[in-house]
């Protein structure tokens, strides 16, 4: 029997929340998920670290608030000591300061736990590949709160973006995720990451709440 390609094999992931009734139950449900395989779970980011230390982790899916360390610092440490790992934010709380610390610590994701088994699957995949995945709810108020910080006068865009790039970052302005826009664009899903990646690139974006602030900067949104 042949080995499996990089491709097969499954993503490593921690399951982080200091609840385990939370905790316990997430981790069996995902992974039931084919391509995804829970290594290890935690119930603070102090553990997250020891865990992650003990590798290989490819994700880690993130409570906020735990005790000993919390979500925001172990995302924090983690950026800083183990860029390769990506978060994914799993929390009840929604509030700009939460979203903005998390993202601003270095989570490539930001899902509440309304999100279902499916969702938060696709969201571990999209942040293992370098992706950033945001719940609607959250997506809404960062640009809400975009907006009302956006720098004036309009700041342009470099010259060497598509029109194509430039309609990706309208709909991205206007909080539609790559699904909504590859449906809205009639294109596939991967070429809406294609124009994300190289959208990102050109205009040396951060992430999805920095693509959402450029696209009302820009009066894209």
């Amino acid at each position: 029997m042949s080995e499996p390609t990089q491709n097969e094999q499954r993503l490593k992931v921690i399951v982080a929340d200091d609840q385990a009734a939370v905790r316990e139950p997430l981790a069996a449900v995902l992974g039931l998920s084919g391509d995804i395989e829970v290594v290890a779970a935690a119930a603070d980011g102090s553990q997250v670290l020891t865990a992650v230390a003990g590798g290989p982790v490819d994700v880690v899916l993130m409570d906020l608030r735990m005790p000993v360390m919390d979500g925001i610092e172990a995302t924090r440490r983690l950026t800083e000591e183990h860029p390769e790992v990506a978060v994914v934010v799993l929390t009840t709380f929604a509030d700009d300061d939460s979203i903005l610390a998390a993202l601003s610590a270095g989570a490539r994701g930001y899902l509440t736990k309304n999100a279902g088994r499916e969702d938060i699957a696709r969201a571990i995949r999209a942040a293992a590949a370098g992706q950033s995945v945001l719940d609607r709810e959250v997506q809404d108020r960062l640009l809400a709160t975009a907006r009302t910080k956006a720098p004036t006068p309009q700041q342009p865009l470099p010259g060497d973006i598509t029109p194509r790039e430039r309609e990706v970052l309208t709909l991205i302005g206007q909080g539609l995720p790559n699904r909504a826009i590859a449906e809205k664009l009639f294109i596939s899903e991967a070429t809406v990451k294609t124009h994300i990646n190289n959208l990102f690139a050109k205009a040396d974006i951060r992430d999805r709440a920095d693509a959402v602030r450029r696209a009302i900067a820009a009066g894209l949104a």
